[in-house]
């Protein structure tokens, strides 16, 4: 069940700054650094996976094995991208009680058209207002605890405007949902003013290269804003240096000083080696 840490931080004033994690080992070193909250991002999750872009590709069972792991193998709470709830309402209820029951801590739910988009990419189109209205009515009916938080996400920025993704969004507050997450404004005044507007726990979404400005964490919660996601920093960070470890291999035929690695050592017991060599001195193997 969801841990009761991400809502009591989020009530206690403490800004939650949640990195983005995208496999078991992103996961595993973002959760010794003493985050608040982690954030499964969807795009690095599914590019990760399945090589593919993030455009409504995956499924909800690929998406939950994947989102329930991470979860089961950290401590810190788990914020984790549900795109469109994966269907309709009834899908919606389903993909709710299996993230709850796998754990998360907090499940982001969009109101794009099938098949979804980043968010930051072109070609985004929004269903009806009343349409995500009742999606949010029943995912907030369908969880088991206040402690599993609902994050509503409106991409009608992009198409529609400020005022009309505002509107979604203090709409989708009444419906039920717990964090309001605005996608894609293009400037610091828009980020205020959904700030003023909004009567809610707000995301601020810190995408490297995306259309929003990156802001200090301490200049976010000025505007009103109680949680920043960095979804690509991970995926990002470990794109740049795999390809810089592996030119370099290309380039001199063996590696050089001018890549740093990370411990071999401390690798082997970021995934649990020590557990395993213990168990292997208790039990040893019959001759």
């Amino acid at each position: 069940m969801a841990s009761p840490a991400l809502r009591q931080a989020i009530e206690n004033g403490s800004f939650i700054a949640a990195p983005g994690v995208y496999d078991l080992i992103s996961a595993l070193i973002a959760d010794r650094m003493g985050f608040k909250a982690l954030y499964a991002t969807g795009y690095g999750t599914v590019a990760s996976a399945l090589g593919l872009p993030d455009a409504g590709l995956a499924t909800y069972t690929e998406m939950i094995d994947r989102m329930g792991r991470i979860a089961e193998m950290t401590k810190t709470p788990v914020i984790a991208d549900a795109d469109t709830g994966y269907g309709g309402l009834l899908n919606v209820r389903h993909t709710v009680r299996g993230y709850e029951k796998a754990g998360i801590a907090a499940i982001q739910i969009e109101d794009q058209e099938f098949p979804k988009k980043c968010g930051h990419t072109p070609h985004r189109r929004v269903i009806p207002l009343a349409d995500m209205v009742r999606k949010i009515q029943v995912a907030s009916d369908s969880r088991s605890s206040a402690d599993f938080l609902i994050i509503a996400r409106t991409d009608a920025r992009t198409g529609h405007g400020l005022d009309e993704a505002i509107r979604r969004g203090v709409a989708y507050a009444e419906a039920g949902a717990d964090i309001i997450f605005v996608e894609s404004p293009e400037s610091e005044a828009e980020m205020a003013e959904i700030g003023r507007r909004i009567d809610k726990p707000l995301l601020a979404n810190m995408v490297h290269g995306g259309r929003t400005p990156l802001l200090p964490v301490d200049r976010l919660a000025e505007l009103g804003f109680a949680i920043a996601i960095f979804p690509a920093l991970g995926f990002l960070s470990a794109g740049h240096a795999l390809r810089d470890a592996y030119e370099d291999l290309k380039r001199h035929g063996q590696t050089t000083a001018a890549v740093p690695l990370y411990s071999f050592t401390e690798f082997n017991h970021l995934i649990g080696f020590p557990d395993v060599w213990e168990f292997e001195r208790r039990y040893p193997e019959s001759d």
